[in-house]
């Protein structure tokens, strides 16, 4: 494994938990009066089925355009 690959795999395991924590206690603090009633594997469906387009299709393209922007790895252009 070279070490741009391991690099690489930090940063985005980095960001993906930067998006994801804030994002989840956000979706527990607004949902928990609906959630609260519901057993755990119901919530986490729920959940997920919330979490993972928005983090797909919304936040992460986002996070990562502005994160190579900040290490000066944007493409010109992009």
């Amino acid at each position: 494994m070279t070490r741009v690959f391991r690099e690489s795999q930090l940063r985005t395991a980095l960001l993906t938990w930067m998006a994801i924590w804030p994002l989840i206690t956000g979706l527990l603090a607004i949902g928990e009066p609906v959630l609260e009633t519901m057993p755990l594997p119901l919530k986490t469906l729920v959940l997920t089925g919330i979490l993972v387009p928005v983090m797909k299709f919304a936040v992460m393209p986002r996070l990562t355009r502005w994160a190579d922007a900040l290490m000066g790895d944007a493409d010109p252009g992009e």
